[in-house]
């Protein structure tokens, strides 16, 4: 069945794009853009593999500032926090949007699994290891 949501695309990420659940997400950067009709210089937060940003209210970017420790927005890279829908007040009505908050760090060390193991190299160990087989 559509969504109505699906008609009205967006370049930023809305509490609808998360279909009621939350996620985990890591930041991968934040960039300053003119937004909304008045195209007026927002901070957009974007997540590592997304590519979706999420336009920052202060309330998101003060729980970034507490769970990265830093108010300096490159310091942000590489965090991983929770995004999840929920709704607000906003001019007398309710209204959809996304919180963040930080991630519990025992139920994430549950949900990783474990990297497997290195493959074996396949050359003569005798041999020295040449620029082609250096995984980087």
């Amino acid at each position: 069945m559509p969504n109505i949501n699906d008609s009205f695309p967006s370049n930023y990420v809305k509490a609808s794009d998360l279909k009621g659940a939350q996620a985990v997400v890591t930041i991968d950067r934040v960039e300053f853009e003119p937004v909304g009709r008045d195209k007026e210089m927002k901070a957009v937060l974007y997540f590592v593999g997304k590519q979706k940003g999420l336009v920052l209210n202060k309330t998101n970017a003060r729980k970034i500032i507490e769970i990265a420790g830093s108010s300096m927005t490159e310091d942000w890279a590489g965090t991983a926090v929770v995004v999840y829908p929920t709704e607000t007040e906003f001019a007398g009505e309710t209204v959809e949007c996304i919180r963040i908050k930080p991630v519990n760090k025992a139920k994430m060390q549950r949900m990783t699994p474990p990297p497997p193991p290195a493959p074996e190299p396949e050359h003569d160990h005798g041999a020295p290891v040449t620029e082609d087989e250096i995984p980087f």
